[in-house]
């Protein structure tokens, strides 16, 4: 009972939140995507770790754990690398860019008769293709929770179950194998009913309040989570024994040459790590989201001034690379000793989604009454801030740039009203929903969503970064490197199965194209990039628009340098806080406890040489 009433609690919460901002958000699409442009740092900053929080990504995390010991992790937290770059390079100039959606940005950064075709084009590929396949990873976790927690077979009365199973029976729709032993029919009808109501709940507090109501319920929902999760670690710390016994039952379970491998932050050899290497000293810069592309860049537009959009930045990458790994860590190694695994476990199907679900199902058996509620609450929002986070996302893509931009401005030669804006991006949601649901319908496992989204995000990380570094970059750089990514993404999933060549492929084939096109092809007007200089003030290769604008031609280049050596250092205090940490909970056998504390010192003795640049005054252009 006091399970439900919390989850009834954050549900009255979350609708009284988008009530309240509903009068404010259905004034323009202005209120409505950017919350008008009045968002704290620290609020925002909460909001990215809520969204990136997910539902779905801790049930990855223990099944790459699982499938390749801790050192895969770093999949998952290279990322910190995109993330610091955006928030001491780029957070501010896309504050000032004043778009709405990062599709709008690209009519501000060149000229062209194809502009409009591109802006068009990035809104069907980010706000739908991407933000789709996204969203159905999400609906993916949704249903591996809603299997375990809600059996509707047995709540629901007869008379309207059977109606639910009689229309699934006879559609044959089967969404996945059942890890509990369900009936695939039972297991189908009841995650179309659990992810029916959570799709529901998210999108009438996300579609009634806009961002205001995203980011109230964001910051309670991270709350909430990580309160649960530290909860959750605590209580699987204490049913293995403790920190000492939890090093040894794994190397009593896996022996000492295995045990040593999960443990490790470092690479331990083996013929895959060569492919590895590549693929996570690609991934963080090659990929949609490498220069804050999406709603990170959202929440960098919502804030209300250029040093709130660095701290934004700055507090997501401490609470999504260090607080919630941390956890997870615990959690993951945990649930390797209390439900352990053997090698025949490993070759065998569904193995990566067996382990995935473990995060499930060990809240089912080990937590206790309210704080099994205060879990479930934890999850239940963070698959709601992920859902309502790429709903109020794709939805700015589809009121903006496609019938605002394309339908009425271009082809009716009119302009829209701004309720009628609004009431367009409250029913796009439904369009982006049905093909989220499709996508879904198809997915194996969260690990086989995120290959997907990788591959296809892989061919626009570089070109994103240059169109702010160089003023060279033009319409068609941007062009070529998406159309590379359309027609090669498709084919590279097709054909291989090795990430590794997949992602290098697809990084090498778009670069090439968009640096090679950039040379063949009519530079961007100087009089627009005069103009996107002024308001933007970019770092980077912009030596001859800077002084055609009256700035000094060096500026630029060394307000660069500048943001690179404080991502740097940035990240140096991240990473080794993030190891010491770790280390200290979980770390291989017979290594000292003394070097967890050396990372943790080494991360202390960094914090003063980056500090100054992340909290002090605006950029002295300014």
């Amino acid at each position: 009972m006091l399970d439900l009433a919390i989850i009834f609690a954050f549900v009255v919460y979350a609708i009284g939140a988008g009530l309240r901002a509903r009068k404010k958000a259905s004034k323009n699409l202005d209120q409505y995507f950017l919350a008008g442009r009045s968002v704290k740092g620290w609020r925002a900053g909460v909001s990215m770790a809520a969204t990136q929080f997910a539902a779905d990504t801790p049930l990855l995390a223990m099944g790459l754990i699982a499938t390749g010991g801790i050192f895969l992790m770093w999949r998952l937290w290279i990322y910190g690398l995109a993330f610091l770059l955006m928030g001491f390079v780029l957070a501010a100039a896309w504050r000032r860019s004043g778009v709405l959606t990062d599709a709008e940005l690209t009519e501000l950064r060149y000229s062209g008769r194809g502009v409009l075709f591109l802006r068009v084009l990035k809104a069907l590929y980010y706000g739908t293709l991407i933000n789709c396949v996204v969203l159905a990873m999400v609906l993916v976790a949704a249903m591996r929770i809603a299997e375990v927690f809600l059996p509707w077979h047995e709540w629901l009365p007869q008379s309207i179950y059977g109606a639910f199973y009689e229309v699934v029976a006879r559609l044959g729709i089967i969404l996945g194998d059942s890890v509990i032993g369900l009936d695939p029919v039972v297991l189908t009808t009841n995650n179309l009913i659990s992810v029916g109501l959570i799709v529901a709940f998210a999108a009438l507090y996300s579609m009634t309040g806009g961002l205001r109501s995203v980011i109230a319920t964001d910051v309670v929902q991270f709350v909430l989570a990580i309160v649960g999760t530290a909860a959750y670690a605590w209580i699987v710390l204490r049913e293995v024994g403790g920190v000492s016994a939890l090093n040894d039952e794994m190397v009593e379970l896996y022996g000492y040459a295995r045990a040593s491998q999960i443990l490790s932050f470092s690479p331990t050899g083996g013929e895959v790590l060569t492919g590895f290497l590549i693929v996570v000293s690609l991934q963080w810069f090659f990929q949609m989201n490498s220069d804050g592309t999406g709603y990170l860049a959202q929440r960098s537009l919502a804030c209300k001034t250029d040093r709130g959009a660095r701290i934004a930045a700055l507090l997501f990458t401490w609470l999504q690379i260090v607080l919630r790994s941390v956890l997870w860590l615990i959690i993951g190694v945990g649930l390797l000793v209390l439900y352990p695994f053997s090698d025949e476990d490993t070759g065998g199907d569904g193995f990566e989604a067996s382990r995935e679900v473990l995060f499930i199902t060990g809240i089912q058996e080990m937590l206790p009454p309210g704080v099994t509620g205060l879990m479930l609450v934890g999850l239940l929002a963070a698959l709601s801030s992920t859902i309502d986070t790429h709903l109020n996302w794709g939805a700015s893509y589809w009121s903006r740039d496609i019938y605002d931009r394309l339908v009425c401005r271009q082809w009716l030669a009119r302009q829209p009203e701004e309720r009628e804006n609004v009431l367009i991006a409250r029913l796009s949601n439904v369009l982006i929903l049905a093909i989220a649901f499709v996508i879904m319908a198809h997915l194996e496992s969260i690990q086989q969503a995120w290959h997907i989204s990788l591959t296809f995000g892989a061919g626009m990380g570089s070109v994103l970064v240059l169109r702010w570094l160089w003023e060279r970059i033009n319409l068609y750089s941007e062009l070529a490197a998406m159309l590379v990514s359309i027609v090669a993404a498709p084919l590279l999933i097709y054909y291989t199965d090795a990430e590794w060549i997949r992602l290098g492929t697809m990084a090498l084939l778009s670069t090439v194209a968009a640096i090679g096109v950039t040379f063949v092809t009519p530079q961007t007007k100087p009089e627009r990039l005069r103009d996107f200089y002024r308001r933007v003030r970019p770092m980077g290769m912009w030596r001859k628009t800077s002084r055609a604008v009256g700035f000094d031609g060096d500026r630029p280049v060394h307000r660069l340098l500048g943001g690179l050596r404080t991502t740097a250092l940035a990240a140096v205090s991240v990473f080794a806080m993030l190891v010491g940490l770790g280390k200290f909970f979980v770390r291989p056998p017979e290594e000292s406890v003394a070097i967890a504390f050396a990372f943790v010192g080494l991360s202390l003795f960094a914090m003063p040489f980056w500090w100054r640049q992340a909290f002090g005054d605006e950029d002295e252009e300014d």
